[in-house]
């Protein structure tokens, strides 16, 4: 015998939306924001006036990790958590403007990753400097010229960025001139791009920064193994030097032979196009970059400290240095050396900690470490970095 036939159940059809009456709700939605972000924006104009009285900075990282972890901990979706960040960073940047115009100095020129963090840190509101170098950005800082400086330290690929462990060692610490401090960290995820007008096959001269050369060692050596890399400051720099060349190539009608490596951003303000996406070595490439200004930062209780020194010359000084933070139980989260540029074979050590330097722990760690220490600087607390923007 034939099987029954099951019955097919048709599922509910779903009303028709009436997109008139969606959009007029988002219409009224969009009214209300507009004047709740106003009405908060009085009360901003308040705490400038406070701060100002009372000779307070306008950025206050503490502050600021506090209202984006309230924010996101009352997002019940369906706005992605990035984009709701995003969000307050640009109302915070805004809310700076109210109070005082900020300057904030980057490793130029425009398109560079330093410039990228520190649009996404800052947002666009603040007025932002590019300067020609690392050791540049942080004597302005230094000096008071701009009010932050925003420039790389580490990358989870190539370590630490030689040129800024060098700046702090002769711009802070041997030269004595403390006025600025690492007030803040941020994280930016990293993707480089091959930007070049020619043909792949064209390239014969790679620009970039030098550590973006080591971010992408493998898939140079794979995909261009004779081109010429030259080093360059910035990678928006390199952008910039292939754009002109590119420009004097299309003007004499020869072949477009240069190349450079930076971010798609720097390829769309240098009209160059995009060969090859993603090329960094390894996925979750990360540039971790520090914020400088004339201030320090309050405890927040996730907390780091970063500090600098030169170790006595005398046997196991480095151990005492060492056994300094185990006795408190602090947890060195990184430990970096370079030449100290004073005598040869004698290194300054760059070292971050968990914690804050009011910690009463700390405070003792510190203390007994600097008797095995020519010189030592706490280069900053601040509070710990956990989103990557």
């Amino acid at each position: 015998m034939p099987k029954p036939r099951t019955p097919r159940v048709r599922a509910p059809r779903t009303p028709p939306v009436n997109l008139a009456h969606v959009r007029d709700a988002i219409n009224d939605l969009d009214k209300r924001l507009v004047e709740l972000l106003n009405e908060r924006s009085r009360f901003v104009v308040q705490v400038g006036e406070f701060k100002r009285a009372q000779g307070l900075p306008v950025y206050a990282p503490h502050r600021e990790v506090e209202v984006l972890q309230r924010a996101l901990a009352r997002n019940t979706g369906p706005l992605p958590a990035a984009t709701l960040e995003a969000v307050y960073r640009e109302l915070m940047s805004g809310s700076f403007t109210l109070q005082q115009p900020l300057r904030v100095g980057f490793l130029g020129p425009e398109g560079s990753y330093s410039h990228m963090a520190a649009l996404r840190h800052f947002g666009s509101s603040v007025e932002l400097k590019g300067i020609a170098d690392i050791t540049g950005a942080i004597e302005e800082a230094v000096r008071g010229h701009v009010d932050y400086a925003i420039v790389p330290v580490e990358n989870t690929i190539g370590g630490g960025i030689v040129e800024t462990l060098d700046a702090l060692r002769d711009v802070i610490l041997h030269a004595g001139r403390r006025e600025a401090s690492i007030c803040a960290e941020v994280q930016l995820g990293v993707r480089h791009a091959l930007l070049c007008n020619g043909k792949p096959t064209q390239v014969q001269r790679i620009y970039s920064k030098p550590e973006v050369f080591t971010q992408c060692r493998e898939w140079l050596r794979l995909h261009f193994p004779k081109a010429e890399l030259i080093p360059t400051p910035s990678s928006s720099r390199a952008a910039e030097v292939v754009a002109k060349e590119t420009a004097a190539a299309v003007r004499k009608k020869s072949a477009i032979v240069s190349a450079a490596i930076g971010s798609e951003l720097a390829g769309r303000l240098y009209g160059l196009h995009t060969l090859f996406a993603r090329i960094e070595d390894k996925p979750g490439n990360v540039t971790r970059f520090i914020v400088l200004a004339r201030q320090r930062v309050p405890r927040t209780g996730n907390d780091k400290t970063s500090l600098v020194f030169d170790l006595a010359d005398r046997p196991g000084a480095l151990v005492g240095v060492l056994r300094a933070f185990a006795s408190q139980r602090i947890n060195l989260t990184h430990i970096e050396k370079r030449p100290s540029g004073r005598r040869n074979w004698s290194y300054t050590f760059f070292v971050d900690c968990e914690g804050h330097r009011d910690d009463r722990g700390l405070q003792k760690a510190l203390k007994q470490a600097g008797t095995h220490c020519k010189d030592m600087l706490v280069l900053g607390s601040y509070p710990r970095s956990t989103r990557i923007l």
